[in-house]
């Protein structure tokens, strides 16, 4: 067999094996093209979706209400003092000692009942001498009117001159001047007799007595009083009204009152008067209640709570007062339109109610109010609503578990 015959089956084995190893050399560049075209791919839609993430995120989601457009009732809670109707602080118009006493501290007197009598020996001293001034000055009237009488008929004779019966005339005058002073000082020192009596100037209760039997007393006003008679059936309850809400309070306005010894109990009040001026130190208005007590529950001197009902509108717009801008630029509101972008505009408020502020300008009831508008919002920003599409997870987490404004890591 020559060389040639002997070579041609060698090359008809080897082609077979040469196209297979080109196939397999083909896939493993298709694959390789393919992982990295996929990778590629992969890389690419992945930035992509950070990126569509990461914007999202540098969007601010907020929150919006609705105003609500419903009245708001309102009250305002001030301390008061509750104080009697009538007081009388009963002083001694006559000077000694207490003799008796007739009532003491919580006894309900009428009129003109007795409280005290009064031994004053001095007065009645006084008394006497004055009755003997009455009857001397009157005794002296009396001879210088007789004596009158005879220069009157013994000057027809000529026995008594004009001038003597001029003075005689004069001496008579002078006499019963001072008959009329003795009976005069008389007459006050019987006045202040009666005083030696003390006795209820009107119905009520004994709320102090600060004397007792035997003890020294002096005329007049100095010192502690005798007595404090009080009328209890209605009360004054005084109270400090801010400045500002004075207009609204009118004469004839309800309240409730309540008392540390009534817990969960209250008593219907109505204002009576205002002292239509204000207290330069304290910026309020003094105002009175008057709240009846004829079952003698509330205590003249206590402490109580006063609740005022305020004027309400019949339609009103609020909101909460977190949804209040407070800048150099004044009070505003922020309000999403329908684009999404922030509308912020300017008020005006008609009632502070605390955690509620009533709108008087400014705001309509159809607007969308954000509810806590974050640090640095500014007119035209755009927005996200709370709940609303959009809020994409970060590649690499769990789809149940976004983590809101939050880079990936």
């Amino acid at each position: 067999m020559s060389p040639e015959t002997s070579s041609q089956p060698e090359q008809v084995q080897s082609a077979p094996a040469h196209r297979a190893l080109r196939l397999a050399a083909l896939a493993i560049v298709i694959v390789a093209t393919t992982v990295v075209i996929v990778g590629i791919t992969t890389r690419k839609i992945a930035d992509a979706h950070l990126r569509e993430w990461t914007d999202k995120q540098a969007v601010p989601v907020v929150s919006v209400i609705a105003p609500d457009t419903r009245s708001n009732r309102s009250t305002l809670d001030v301390p008061g003092r509750l104080e009697a109707y009538s007081q009388a602080q009963i002083y001694s118009r006559v000077s000694g000692y207490i003799k008796s006493w007739k009532a003491d501290i919580g006894s309900p007197v009428k009129a003109g009942d007795l409280l005290a009598e009064i031994d004053a020996p001095d007065l009645d001293q006084q008394i006497m001498q004055a009755h003997a001034n009455v009857a001397s000055a009157t005794a002296n009237a009396n001879l210088s009117n007789a004596t009158l009488q005879r220069g009157q008929s013994l000057s027809q004779s000529g026995s008594v001159s004009k001038q003597e019966l001029d003075q005689r005339a004069a001496d008579f005058a002078n006499k019963s001047g001072l008959v009329r002073s003795a009976q005069a000082n008389l007459d006050m020192l019987r006045v202040l007799e009666k005083y030696k009596s003390l006795a209820a100037p009107f119905d009520g209760l004994i709320t102090a007595r600060t004397t007792d039997v035997g003890a020294l007393i002096s005329a007049g006003g100095n010192g502690l009083p005798l007595f404090v008679v009080s009328d209890t059936a209605k009360l004054r309850v005084y109270v400090n009204v801010p400045q500002n809400y004075v207009p609204s309070i009118k004469v004839g306005t309800k309240a409730q009152i309540t008392v540390p010894e009534y817990q969960g109990r209250s008593f219907t009040a109505t204002v009576e008067s205002s002292a239509r001026a204000v207290d330069i130190a304290s910026g309020t208005t003094r105002m009175q209640l008057l709240v009846d007590n004829a079952g003698g529950e509330l205590m003249t001197g206590g402490f109580a709570n006063v609740r005022l009902d305020l004027p309400q509108p019949e339609d009103a717009i609020s909101v909460p007062a977190s949804a209040l801008i407070f800048d150099q630029q004044g009070m505003r509101v922020a309000t999403v339109g329908s684009d999404n972008r922030v509308v912020i505009k300017p008020i005006t408020i008609a009632r502070d109610l605390g955690r509620i502020v009533e709108i008087a300008t400014g705001l309509e009831a159809s607007d969308r109010v954000v509810e806590s508008p974050p640090d640095g919002i500014a007119h035209g920003d755009l927005v996200r609503l709370t709940g609303s599409p959009g809020n994409v997870s970060a590649p690499g987490t769990a789809a149940s578990k976004p983590v809101a404004n939050k880079p990936p890591g």
